[in-house]
């Protein structure tokens, strides 16, 4: 045990620089409490201020969790969030973030993620990949996504992308650990046409088949594909339908393994979300945020090929 001490000392020390005299909160749930345990121990050898909360377990990923948790995580210094589900884009991360707190989410992780994959990749690397495609996203307007004859088009036009790294340091800085990846909230309405999901999709996994997202005003109508109705009831019939992100990965580290926390930032792989972004800059507040992942595909900013 001593190795995954010393994994979760290095995530506390370098990528979240927590500091003797801060206080660190280390939240969880029933699922995760092994790992958080790591993280808690790790944490008192650095601040004395250090505590482990154990959350009711979230249904889903951006659900917000209860008000006593997000008091909390606004009256620490350091939040890392080892849970099954991913608070990354819910107003309790958010308004913890307004207050100074730095927030790290970890959803979903496992043992075999703390050994292995997308926490072991060069980080100057990825702060590079990840600065080059946020300066392309904030200069764009228009993305078309082309994948084996469909075709997906949006608007970023005014939208300001957003640097996952999974370094954050600074106060009101938030992210996952581990990360890479560069984001940004579409315009909510310009979305249309049609994507080819293949890779994996959060609260389902890696896909046994291809799942084809139909979109129309940014709206997603018909999710066709045995994995579509598991996916439709997640997002619910209302504002988790909406499209949210549309991110890059960027950690040549990270393996498709079925945990969107790292199939997200697997690096050739995009994503395109459902549900809340206004955490993120967006206009759509929902009780849900679902990540699609799509292998190799072809990406143009305002005609110009990206990807």
């Amino acid at each position: 045990m001593q190795h995954l001490h010393d994994i979760a000392l290095t995530i506390l020390k370098g990528n979240l620089n927590v500091q003797s005299s801060e206080t660190l909160l280390i939240l969880t749930d029933i699922h995760k409490q092994d790992i958080a345990q790591i993280f808690y121990k790790a944490g008192q050898s650095i601040t004395a201020k250090t505590m482990l909360m154990v959350m009711p377990l979230l249904d889903k990923s951006g659900q917000e969790p209860i008000q006593a948790v997000s008091t909390l995580m606004t009256n620490v210094d350091v939040t890392l969030c080892i849970t099954s589900h991913s608070l990354t884009h819910t107003a309790a991360r958010k308004n913890a973030c307004e207050q100074g707190g730095r927030v790290a989410t970890m959803p979903g992780v496992t043992m075999d993620m703390l050994e292995q994959g997308a926490l072991h990749a060069d980080a100057q690397e990825i702060e590079d990949m990840v600065g080059k495609y946020v300066h392309l996203l904030d200069a764009a307007k228009n993305i078309r996504i082309d994948k084996d004859g469909h075709t997906l088009t949006f608007s970023v036009e005014n939208r300001l992308g957003i640097r996952s790294t999974g370094v954050i340091r600074q106060a009101g800085e938030h992210g996952n650990i581990p990360s890479g990846e560069s984001y940004i909230a579409p315009l909510e309405t310009s979305a249309n046409g049609e994507i080819l999901v293949d890779g994996s999709i959060a609260n389902i996994g890696v896909l046994k088949e291809p799942l084809l997202l139909k979109i129309t005003n940014g709206r997603l109508e018909e999710a066709i594909g045995p994995d579509g109705p598991q996916l439709l009831a997640l997002l619910g019939e209302g504002n988790g339908r909406i499209i949210a992100e549309f991110g890059i990965g960027a950690n040549k580290s990270a393996i498709l393994c079925g945990n969107v926390l790292e199939d997200e930032k697997v690096y050739g792989t995009i994503h395109i979300a459902f549900g809340s972004n206004k955490p993120f800059g967006g206009a759509n507040m929902a009780d849900v945020h679902i990540d699609c992942v799509v292998k190799n595909p072809t990406v143009y900013f305002d005609g110009q090929q990206v990807i």
